[in-house]
């Protein structure tokens, strides 16, 4: 293997939506290492940071039918029964959620946790409270998406939180994604809550760490007991 090969290999790909954000902290700290070395510096830190939170590594990601996969990566901090967001048309029931917390050094693609067909996109806005907060599903700004398949409809919001500024969502309605497909991202510390058919069962504990694309969440074809205990 050449050395070339190896280092491709041994550096996480950088998704392209940081492209700008990088190569603008890159230019303040050209200029500002001529204005203050130190201050040239710190810039060059705040752009090596901007690289690795907007790093995209590649998942593998588990396909067998049933399965629900994490859409990010993160801290589980809730799992319970709550009411989806009324855009999403899910009902006013409440329906098993898992809530996943990002935090800023977490890989921040967004990934769909089952495949099917998007079948609505609704974005609302909101506030910036701390998404580590309950009540941040109901009042922070938000993106949602519903996907469909042979199981039900299962419901993905993206949540911004108290840094967050921005969601970006890669996906049209009506497209057909396959399981941990990328379908967007949300800047600088976030959640991702998970809607659940009625009936699901999670099998992840709150305080597990959830790798996006790869953790299983939910097997709709398991009789498994749920786990909604901390894990220690």
């Amino acid at each position: 293997m050449s050395v070339v090969a190896s280092i491709r290999k041994t550096i996480v790909p950088i998704h392209p939506e940081g492209y700008i954000f990088i190569a603008g902290f890159a230019l303040a700290a050209i200029v500002g290492g001529w204005i203050w070395s130190p201050l040239g510096w710190l810039l060059w830190a705040a752009t090596a940071f901007t690289a690795y939170f907007f790093r995209d590594p590649p998942r593998v990601t588990p396909t067998r039918e049933g399965l629900v996969i994490s859409p990010a990566d993160g801290r589980v901090d809730m799992v319970g029964y709550f009411v989806p967001p009324a855009e999403l048309g899910l009902g006013d029931k409440p329906l098993p959620r898992i809530t996943i917390f990002l935090s800023v050094f977490d890989v921040h693609i967004n990934r769909t946790p089952v495949g099917g067909k998007v079948t609505k996109i609704a974005y609302t806005p909101g506030l910036f409270l701390n998404a580590d907060l309950d009540k941040a599903s109901e009042d922070n700004e938000r993106n949602g998406l519903v996907i469909e398949n042979s199981f039900g409809r299962f419901g993905v919001v993206q949540i911004a939180g108290l840094i967050a500024r921005r969601i970006v969502c890669f996906v049209k309605e009506g497209e057909e994604l396959a399981p941990g497909e990328r379908f967007g991202l949300i800047r600088f510390g976030s959640r991702a809550d998970v809607y659940l058919p009625d009936g699901s069962k999670p099998l992840v504990g709150v305080g597990q760490l959830a790798i996006g694309g790869e953790t299983v969440l939910a097997d709709l074809t398991s009789k498994e007991t749920a786990r909604t205990v901390r894990v220690a």
